[in-house]
């Protein structure tokens, strides 16, 4: 076959991958979930272990929305409605009236004059840079910003790009300034929360730089922050890093598929520039919208967010997060400063940080190891991330597991 010749290239590939230990290995597959019982939070059955039971600290599911019964009622009340499946991109015939009413209601959410929903965050992202770059268009980004980004700006093609140094206000100044003159319009773009830290933008500072310099170009500077991993998890009442610190970009991007517990992606913004991608956006006119059931439950997940039991849910999610972060530094581990549920054990070495996760994964607990190229050389880590459907004695058992490896490190 053709293909031969292609497959042993590639095959040769994924075994460097391997023997350099940067490949991302084989996936775990998860078979069942055992519901919350006493004070253990759910556990999870996972393909090779049999009837052993797992903690999971590596979903980006911070609320703990998705095993809950009015959520799963809302989602099967829609599908018997509407079925499963849109049926066609939504200019065809796809689009319902709960499509509509959930991007109303996230936009309210975000005090914002519109939304728009994507079958993905990441699509959304794609959705967003991509239609606003023309040929006379330059991109600023974070050193650290996600990989959705990375490759929309790729794919996007700007007059010019250049990349400041994470959180770096002063690179970023530095940066716009060295564009003055050379571009007619500039799109500065940031994570609202860095998904491999933890850690969140100075949004404040970051839109007063901007706004400094907004008038130096033809058609301005816009904001853009994708903040799937703040939107829901993260500032009092859930709304992400222009809550917690009390600022506003022009366009945010955020998901339904980590706090929320459901699918797809969205952006909220101004009416004119929704309106603009609906007309251009490849990934949004040619691709399938999330499903009636989806948006059923996204809606619902809104609702108990936006509600005293969910601002018991994020008191409750900020608790549990300070315990396990204090904890590993008293057992003597290193980990970063922050608020967000995204708590990194940094160990700063690929063969340790594949040595923990086996432990942790001995004594039933799910954790992702992340190493180069995911992460920079030198800042391998484990990502853990507390859900509001942890207990304290399961942050109490991680906890232990945790430090009978400092334990056994010693002997």
């Amino acid at each position: 076959m053709s293909s031969d010749k292609l497959c042993k290239i590639l095959k040769e590939q994924v075994a460097d991958l391997k023997a350099r230990n940067v490949s991302k290995g084989t996936e775990l597959v998860i078979t069942g979930v055992k519901n919350a019982e006493g004070k253990k939070g759910p556990r999870y059955f996972v393909e090779g272990f049999g009837n052993k039971e797992f903690l999971k600290m590596n979903s980006n599911s911070y609320l703990g929305l998705s095993l809950r019964k009015d959520m799963i009622e809302a989602e099967e009340s829609a599908a018997k409605k509407f079925g499963v499946g849109p049926g066609a991109v939504r200019f065809i015939s796809g689009t319902y009236a709960i499509h509509l009413e959930l991007e109303k209601k996230l936009a309210a959410f975000h005090k914002k004059e519109a939304g728009m929903i994507f079958s993905a965050a990441y699509v959304a992202s794609m959705s967003v840079i991509v239609p606003l770059t023309t040929k006379d268009t330059i991109i600023v980004s974070d050193e650290l910003n996600h990989n959705c980004i990375i490759n929309a700006i790729r794919l996007s093609r700007p007059l010019d790009k250049s990349i400041y140094k994470h959180n770096n206000m002063n690179d970023l100044e530095a940066q716009i300034k060295s564009f003055v003159g050379k571009g007619k319009r500039m799109l500065v773009i940031t994570d609202g929360v860095f998904s491999m830290r933890g850690d969140n933008v100075p949004m404040a500072e970051f839109v007063k730089i901007c706004k400094k310099y907004e008038n130096e170009f033809e058609e301005g500077i816009i904001t853009i922050a994708d903040d799937s991993h703040g939107v829901g998890a993260f500032g009092n009442t859930g709304r992400g890093t222009e809550e917690y610190t009390n600022s506003t970009v022009d366009l945010l991007i955020g998901t339904l598929g980590k706090a929320f517990g459901v699918n797809g992606g969205y952006v909220v913004g101004p009416t004119a520039i929704l309106q603009y991608f609906r007309e251009t956006s490849p990934m949004y006119i040619y691709s399938n919208p999330i499903t009636t059931s989806e948006s059923a439950a996204a809606l619902k997940a809104l609702e108990i967010l936006d509600s005293p039991e969910g601002l018991s849910i994020l008191k409750h999610l900020r608790a549990l997060t300070k315990k396990f972060r204090d904890g590993l530094v008293e057992i003597g581990f290193e980990t970063l400063p922050g608020e967000h549920p995204v708590v990194p054990l940094m160990v700063r070495d690929t063969k340790k940080t594949s040595d923990i996760v086996r432990h942790l994964t001995e004594n039933g607990i799910l954790a992702t190891g992340l190493n180069y190229p995911v992460v920079p050389k030198g800042d391998e880590e484990i990502r853990f991330q507390i859900s509001g459907d942890h207990t304290a004695e399961d942050i109490d058992f991680a906890l232990s597991i945790l430090k009978s490896y400092k334990t056994s490190e010693k002997k």
